[in-house]
C-alpha cells in the first residue's frame, strides 16, 4: 500500500471555523493564518475544498478571513457533530470520490474527533493538520489527535502536506507554496 498522500486522491474539509466560536478557541489567531496557508496551498494545488458550519443561528458563520479565500463560497450547515451524520455532506464527499479527507477545524476534541473516526468506518484516511487544528483547551486537543492517529487517521502540519502534496521543486507549483509558507 502506498503511504504516500497523493493530491489527486485529496479533498480539503474545513470544519466550523465559526464567527461566535473562534474567540474561545485555544491560540485561535494562529489557527487562522495556519488555515489561511493551507486552504490558498490547496487552492493553487487544485484540491477540492468542502466547508461546513455547525448550527450558524446559534454559531454564526465563517470567519471572513477565511471566507473571503474562495471565489464562491459554500458552506454546508449541519447540526450533527460528526460531518457524516450530514447527509448533504455525505453526498458531496461521495461524488468526489477521494481517499485522504484533510482536516482543519474546531473543535478537535468534538466536530473533528468524530468526524474523523466516522470517516475511517466509511473506508476515507482523514489527515488531521495538527496546527490547523484547535479546542478551547489545549489538553482536549491533545488527547483527540492521540486518538484520531492510534485508530488510523494521519496527523501533519500544514507545512509537512502542502510539500508532499507538491512532490517536487523546481516548478511553479513549488514556487508558489514556498513563498505561503515562509
Amino acid at each position: 500500500m502506498n503511504m504516500r498522500i497523493l493530491k489527486d486522491y485529496c479533498v480539503g474539509l474545513m470544519i466550523d471555523f465559526q464567527e461566535k466560536l473562534l474567540p474561545h478557541i485555544h491560540e485561535h489567531e494562529a489557527l487562522i493564518r495556519n488555515t489561511e496557508i493551507l486552504i490558498q496551498g490547496l487552492q493553487v494545488l487544485e484540491v477540492p475544498i468542502m466547508v461546513t458550519e455547525q448550527y450558524t443561528k446559534g454559531l454564526g458563520f465563517t470567519v471572513e478571513m477565511l471566507k473571503r479565500l474562495f471565489p464562491s463560497f459554500q458552506s454546508i450547515e449541519k447540526i450533527a457533530f460528526s460531518c457524516c451524520d450530514d447527509d448533504q455532506f455525505v453526498l458531496k464527499l461521495k461524488a468526489l470520490s477521494k481517499k485522504y479527507i484533510i482536516i482543519a477545524g474546531v473543535e478537535t476534541h468534538v466536530c473533528v474527533l468524530q468526524t474523523s473516526m466516522d470517516l475511517l468506518e466509511k473506508g476515507f484516511t482523514p489527515v488531521v493538520v495538527e496546527d490547523c487544528v484547535s479546542s478551547r483547551k489545549l489538553k482536549d486537543k491533545q488527547v483527540a489527535l492521540a486518538r484520531i492517529d492510534k485508530s488510523g487517521g494521519i496527523i501533519t502540519t500544514y507545512e509537512s502536506i502542502l510539500f508532499e502534496l507538491t512532490r517536487f521543486a523546481g516548478n511553479e507549483t513549488f514556487k508558489a507554496i514556498s513563498k505561503l509558507v515562509k
